[in-house]
């Protein structure tokens, strides 16, 4: 399994209670609440062993904190996203400062128009990307993003979305080969090969965790999912993130790791 030695995260802006919605999470964010979460989020991933590095509140963009969707980090190369949704493409271009600092121009590449692509579509299984094509990650975009990863000698396979948002709103690697899977990725043909621990249908929204350096961050609230981690004998960690559910933002959304 990679190890991260960093992250980058974005602080939450007040418009952050006009970000989109599906409405699967009724109700508006609290932004002070929503702050003291990414507080506790950003602890774990110190406690996770990671430098974090915090970006500013951007209030041009609602959704921003969401910051895996407009970048992939890998450990060979960084690719800038084209996100689908409308309000948030923009955040492409603030997110190129931040990744400025840790990968050279040389080794930074980018999804062009007409392709689209949001880091939220995309799960890395050691060196193979699975890419989730959605509404928000289109076919060339993901043509686009293959050729990336093979020029630095790796690679990806689509997985057509039906029922979710984004690829990781439910399926995720914990490493070891091992998949948290929900809903309809219960029984994708593409996923036959992993162990997977099916997240009950009540509790889907706890199938976005992330395994940062051997522990499992969990969203709070998710009691079966947490019994199934811990059995796998993984270290937990539990946090908070209601608010960002509201805006059917998970654990994964809020931070870029590598």
């Amino acid at each position: 399994m990679t190890r991260f030695t960093h992250a980058i995260v974005r602080r939450p802006c007040r418009a952050l209670t006009e970000g989109i919605s599906s409405g699967l999470y009724p109700g508006k964010p609290d932004y002070e609440l929503a702050l003291r979460q990414h507080d506790a989020y950003i602890s774990a991933l110190r406690k996770c062993g990671v430098t974090v590095d915090i970006l500013p509140a951007d209030e041009r963009y609602p959704d921003s904190c969401f910051v895996e969707d407009p970048a992939v980090l890998t450990g060979k190369c960084a690719i800038i996203t084209n996100p689908g949704a409308p309000s948030r493409n923009g955040e492409k271009d603030e997110i190129l400062s931040a990744v400025r600092k840790y990968y050279p121009e040389d080794r930074i590449e980018k999804i062009r128009f007409p392709g689209t692509l949001e880091g939220g579509d995309v799960m890395m299984t050691e060196d193979h990307f699975y890419v989730g094509r959605s509404e928000r990650t289109n076919e060339e975009g993901i043509r686009q993003f293959r050729e990336i990863l093979r020029k630095y000698g790796m690679d990806c396979t689509e997985v057509p979305l039906t029922e979710v948002l984004h690829l990781k709103t439910g399926v995720n690697y914990l490493g070891d080969h091992t998949l948290l899977v929900s809903g309809e990725f219960s029984d994708k043909p593409v996923f036959s090969d992993f162990r997977k621990v099916a997240v009950p249908e009540e509790e889907a929204y706890g199938a976005n965790c992330i395994r940062v350096n051997g522990t499992v961050i969990v969203p709070e609230g998710y009691p079966s999912v947490l019994s199934s981690i811990r059995a796998l004998g993984y270290p937990v960690l539990t946090v908070d993130t209601s608010e960002f559910r509201k805006l059917d933002g998970g654990l994964s959304c809020l931070s870029l790791r590598f």
